[in-house]
């Protein structure tokens, strides 16, 4: 199956939209993963729509092939810039290329670069208490110092 040709369908399919893709992958056994997100989420009948209009393009009979269209799992890390976009103002959980760990919330994504900025509760103490209060701090990374940025679900 021709990847170029797959992802050419996929975008002729979404032009004029808010849906993006996530990825797209044709795995071993000929499985074809194409996943894809917008900021309102996606519904079962513009997956199913992604689907006919590929089954239409690569033939069953030519080249057998198990397809999956479907939208980005909402717990899964983000890879492209349209996730960060869309989780802006939601809290994340970061986990750095050093190993740190952490989660706060995704408050800014820089126009002309691959980097956003969290805001991260921080324990600070102050002189005039006996307590250290938390406060929000913002913390800028760039994604390549990332292992992964993912939309954390909070049950509070």
């Amino acid at each position: 199956m021709d990847k170029n040709l797959l992802r050419a369908t996929v975008e002729e399919c979404i032009a004029g939209t808010d849906i993006f893709i996530v990825d797209i992958r044709i795995e071993a056994g000929n499985r074809v993963v194409v996943e894809l997100d917008s900021p309102e989420g996606l519904d079962i009948d513009t997956c199913a729509a992604i689907t006919r209009k590929i089954e239409s393009v690569f033939d069953r009979d030519a080249e057998d092939y198990e397809l999956e269209v479907g939208s980005a799992g909402l717990t899964a890390p983000f890879k492209v810039r349209g996730q960060y976009q869309k989780n802006l103002g939601n809290e994340v959980e970061v986990l750095t290329r050093d190993g740190q760990k952490f989660s706060g919330v995704l408050t800014e994504l820089h126009p002309d670069e691959d980097v956003f900025t969290v805001e991260v509760p921080v324990k600070v103490k102050k002189a005039d208490s006996k307590r250290p209060v938390i406060e929000m701090q913002p913390r800028t990374l760039a994604f390549a110092d990332c292992k992964y940025v993912k939309y954390l679900i909070n049950f509070k």
